[in-house]
């Protein structure tokens, strides 16, 4: 069976490689048209050169051919066949039977404004984050129930940073060693697919700095991807709740999440 799905996600990939080849014309990659070109689309040597890689290499991963090929080789090969988000994710489903990296966000600044109105029609409390856990746009009942985004600089609005940093998320979490220990295990995983590691660097050299709880369960190198969880809140003037969490990913922007907190009947 595992041969039979080995060959048919080859098969799979020759025929989207070759597809994809044929419906770009020389132009549409900055190649001149020469006279007596025969054949529709690039050919596979313009393909492998325009990708940086051999011909024969090429050739042989659009035959389905059984060889490893690089997140880099894939990258350039998916600009060079101009493919689409969906597309480039095929092409690694097919290649290396997974997700491809993180993509470097286009033009989104006009996305706190397209979560704000799914935000606004939740009536639980639910912010929206990027994958460094910058929060980017939060609804009416988080901050009932949490405090006000609005209130914390920009700069300093970062769900991590505020975990380490304020003491109130502290005193109000009952378990706020597990929750700390959960957000650093999936920040790690973020951490790993992003584009822009920078960003990321200079967030953990600061915690590590001020923070010996964050510098101590940074250390352990936990990893994980769970979306969903239990978070147990307690305030002054809410009392105990108990809160199932969820995380959603937005299709048009998937570098962001959602995270909704939605109260467990009888807490």
């Amino acid at each position: 069976m595992k041969r039979v799905l080995e060959y048919g996600s080859r098969q799979q990939l020759s025929e989207f490689l070759k597809t994809r080849r044929a419906r770009l014309s020389p132009a549409d990659v900055g190649l001149a048209y020469g006279n007596g070109r025969r054949i529709r689309g690039l050919r596979r040597e313009e393909v492998a050169a325009l990708a940086g890689v051999g011909l024969t290499w090429y050739t042989w991963l659009e035959q389905g051919r059984h060889i490893q090929v690089s997140t880099a080789f894939l990258e350039n090969l998916a600009r060079t066949l101009k493919l689409s988000q969906a597309e480039r994710a095929h092409l690694f489903a097919l290649t290396q039977h997974r997700a491809p990296p993180l993509p470097v966000s286009g033009s989104t600044s006009n996305a706190p404004e397209r979560l704000q109105v799914i935000l606004n029609a939740i009536d639980s409390p639910a912010y929206a984050r990027n994958d460094r856990f910058d929060v980017i746009a939060w609804n009416r009942a988080n901050t009932l129930m949490f405090g006000d985004f609005a209130a914390v600089a920009p700069e300093q609005r970062n769900v991590i940073r505020l975990m380490f940093t304020r003491p109130s998320y502290r005193r109000n979490m009952k378990n706020w060693e597990a929750d700390a220990r959960g957000l650093i295990a999936k920040f790690r995983l973020n951490f790993g697919q992003a584009v822009r590691a920078e960003e990321f660097s200079m967030i953990i050299a600061e915690l590590s700095a001020i923070s010996t709880d964050f510098e101590r369960m940074w250390a352990e190198h936990d990893v994980s991807d769970l979306g969903e969880g239990v978070t147990y809140f307690s305030s002054p003037r809410h009392g105990a709740t108990v809160f199932q969490h969820y995380t959603m990913m937005p299709e048009a922007l998937p570098h962001l999440r959602i995270v909704v907190m939605i109260p467990v009947q009888g807490s």
